[in-house]
């Protein structure tokens, strides 16, 4: 089962900022500038917690994975935005390895 993630980070540099957006483009799709939308199994989700810790500064940088239920239940329908649509949902998946 496959729950949907609201993943935001802010991170303090350039080159790990990048690094930490090419990490979560191999799990979810961006819907604004550092905030991405991901389903994922728990061991997936273990999976992007590694990669991400192994790219960020724990004393500069900060991610927050906000765990908003089922993907295709409360997960899918609990997300609104105003103004511009959000972006459509990308196919396109980068493995990552750790």
């Amino acid at each position: 089962m496959r729950n949907r993630y609201v993943v935001c980070y802010d991170i303090a540099n350039q080159k790990r900022w990048r690094q930490v957006y090419r990490i979560m483009r191999g799990f979810g799709d961006a819907v604004q500038y550092s905030v991405f939308c991901c389903d994922l199994s728990p061991s997936e989700r273990m999976l992007m917690i590694m990669a991400l810790t192994e790219v960020m500064n724990q004393r500069e940088d900060r991610v927050m994975v906000v765990d908003i239920g089922p993907a295709d239940g409360r997960g899918k329908a609990c997300i609104e935005a105003l103004g511009k649509p959000l972006a459509p949902n990308s196919s396109e998946r980068i493995t990552v390895v750790v």
